[in-house]
């Protein structure tokens, strides 16, 4: 199955409560039709690049995952159906793009084996 990253931007006026239940929402919608959720990064309360429906700020969310064609159509759709996400993105990237970059090996110059 090919891999995912979608972010979602939740408006910044909903309490903690309600942003994780539209978390909870989403995720249960991927796990449901069979993906398998890699990661979910909730980024927090950011400024808008633009003013979406009279917000300035919003709750960004990242999730990554594994799945079929068939989830991004019904996550998208359940995307549009709440009137609390305001703008979201869906790509498909490659396994190699979701693992973190690897810390680079310190060389002699840096230290490394200095006492």
């Amino acid at each position: 199955m090919p891999f995912y990253e979608s972010i979602f931007i939740i408006r910044q006026s909903l309490t903690e409560e309600e942003t994780g239940g539209i978390i909870d929402k989403m995720k249960g919608s991927i796990e449901k039709q069979g993906g398998t959720l890699l990661k979910v990064d909730n980024w927090g309360k950011k400024k808008l690049a633009y003013e979406v429906d009279h917000d300035r700020r919003g709750t960004f969310v990242q999730f990554q995952f594994e799945a079929n064609g068939q989830v991004i159509g019904q996550l998208e759709r359940l995307y549009r159906l709440e009137d609390s996400v305001l703008k979201f993105l869906t790509i498909r990237v490659e396994e190699a793009d979701l693992q973190p970059p690897a810390a680079p090996e310190p060389t002699e110059s840096e230290g490394a084996g200095v006492q």
